[in-house]
């Protein structure tokens, strides 16, 4: 299960609200690509690339447009 973070919430939402002077429904558009992509991590926890800076293999990053959406995988347990 994905969990976003309280801060990562507020920079959706200032993200969202800045491409909404421009256009709402561009500022929707990008949020549901957030969310499908964030979605996405359930399967693929692994998506993505290893953050540059920070060469930690847990840490991985997502492009959407001209953003990064960085992930840390937690492995809580598996189940055969």
């Amino acid at each position: 299960m994905v969990n976003w973070t309280g801060p990562a919430k507020l920079d959706l939402r200032d993200i969202h609200d800045y491409i909404a002077r421009d256009s709402s429904f561009y500022a929707a558009s990008f949020v549901i690509e957030v969310r499908e992509a964030s979605r996405s991590l359930n399967e693929f926890s692994e998506r993505g690339r290893i953050v540059p800076e920070l060469s930690t293999p847990s840490i991985r990053e997502l492009f959407v447009k001209d953003y990064r959406l960085i992930c840390l995988i937690i492995i809580t347990g598996w189940e055969i």
